[in-house]
């Protein structure tokens, strides 16, 4: 806790995962309370009541990204053999469907980012996500 004129406030990064080789690239992971789908089109890629949105600030604030649980996935996806790193969650795996790639996994992250193992996040520029009812 810090302390502003006078009264205690929870510190907002208390539980951020921080990048082991720089403190300052962290990311929260914060549970989303409503139903998420995601569309391709009129495709519906992935339905959850599971997502969680990840925060993360690195050279910027990036915009939120909801990551999805691999079992809530109902559209058929190929693994792409496309790779990147990441210092904060590891390597990611990219995945298309319809041959276009739409998103990302990290099968394997890092220990600090763990939480993700196994959740998939999509590009918000080809696909559509629906929060709530």
């Amino acid at each position: 806790m810090s302390q502003t004129e006078g009264s205690l406030t929870p510190d907002p990064f208390a539980d951020a995962i921080r990048n082991p080789g720089n403190p300052d690239h962290l990311m929260v992971l914060k549970p989303v309370k409503r139903r998420v789908r995601i569309y391709a089109g009129d495709t519906l890629l992935a339905d959850s009541t599971r997502a969680l949105r990840v925060i993360e600030v690195g050279k910027s604030v990036y915009d939120p990204v909801v990551y999805i649980p691999g079992d809530d996935l109902v559209a058929n996806f190929d693994r792409l053999a496309k790779s990147t790193h990441c210092p904060l969650k590891g390597d990611a795996s990219y995945v298309a469907h319809n041959e276009e790639e739409l998103g990302w996994a990290y099968k394997n992250p890092i220990e600090p980012a763990s939480a993700i193992k196994g959740f998939f996040a999509f590009w918000p520029h080809k696909t559509r996500l629906v929060e709530g009812e």
